[in-house]
């Protein structure tokens, strides 16, 4: 079993409220998870107004899929954002066995 990880770090614009956060925040978490069926959550920074922290895992049996599958929840979380960009990304792929 291979498991893709992610995690982002987000710098939301003109953002003023932590409620106006939570949903760009919710929103992006929502149409992800909607879309790829990847396990995705706010995993740092929530009381912060101006940045988010998402973490982001796929499963597969192999390795390049898994990774394959991360590009594609990536590139469409990127194309998402019209509020935020996405400032810092750590990745990788964990072989358990």
């Amino acid at each position: 079993m291979k498991v893709a990880v992610c995690r982002l770090t987000l710098r939301l614009h003109d953002n003023r409220s932590l409620k106006g956060k939570r949903q760009v925040v919710r929103s992006l978490i929502d149409r992800i998870r909607n879309k790829f069926q990847a396990s995705v959550a706010e995993v740092g920074d929530q009381d912060q107004l101006k940045s988010g922290l998402i973490g982001i895992a796929v499963v597969s049996g192999d390795a390049r899929h898994a990774a394959e599958m991360m590009d594609q929840v990536v590139e469409y979380a990127e194309s998402q954002l019209y509020e935020a960009d996405v400032i810092d990304m750590e990745r990788d792929v964990i072989d358990l066995g």
